[in-house]
């Protein structure tokens, strides 16, 4: 059975530990992909005044976003092929039960426009977690025959090792990648000439130094 919502909530890391992986995941495709205009993982520290958002687009119509707030964490995911869109459904609405119980301190994130088109939210996948929260949250969801798309859009984040992101990233980049480097990345260590070298040669540590830099990661 494929995994949905339901699982990516249990497999989840932490606030703390999603929003490091996040960041990891954003460096490495910046050395991977420098001068990129739609890198695959992006990491936003001023997506608002107090707010950070952490994101996931495939080029295909595919993508996730997550808002770190001071309040916790909203995850919202959108497959553009599943039954489960908007997009697909009789009254074009969110299918029922993905964003209805979303507590009013995420309601913002819900009815952000970026995350949606002429007002109607893009999203197939929503979890949120309240700082004080001891789990990720859902809602109570009738999943259709079609799937909401969790299963391949969070593999990275619910797998959370640098073996899951080297075996990607090496089939994406369609290039050998470096699995110590990124372990280095992976455990927060400051980036390096070293570690940019071996993870891509054809770039320099000062190339990608401020786009390292603005993610907020440390550079040495």
């Amino acid at each position: 059975m494929a995994v949905t919502a339901y699982d990516v909530a249990r497999l989840l890391p932490a606030i703390p530990e999603l929003r490091a992986l996040c960041r990891a995941l954003a460096v490495l495709d910046v050395v991977l992909d420098p001068g990129s205009d739609d890198r695959h993982h992006l990491f936003d520290t001023e997506w608002a005044p107090g707010e950070e958002m952490a994101s996931m687009y495939d080029g295909s119509g595919n993508e996730y976003s997550i808002v770190f707030k001071a309040a916790g964490a909203y995850v919202r995911g959108f497959d553009h092929e599943s039954l489960m869109s908007p997009y697909a459904t009789d009254d074009g609405q969110p299918w029922p039960g993905v964003v209805d119980s979303v507590p009013e301190v995420f309601r913002e994130c819900v009815e952000e426009p970026a995350f949606s088109d002429e007002g109607t939210p893009s999203v197939t996948v929503c979890l949120w977690r309240e700082n004080g929260d001891d789990a990720w949250r859902h809602g109570d969801i009738a999943f259709s025959e079609g799937e909401d798309g969790a299963d391949w859009m969070f593999a990275l984040l619910t797998e959370g090792t640098p073996e899951a992101y080297q075996d990607w990233a090496q089939d994406y980049y369609e290039t050998p990648v470096d699995l110590d480097a990124v372990r280095h990345v992976y455990a927060g260590k400051p980036l390096t000439a070293a570690v940019v070298t071996a993870l891509n040669p054809a770039t320099s540590l000062a190339d990608v130094a401020d786009d390292v830099a603005s993610i907020g990661y440390p550079v040495h």
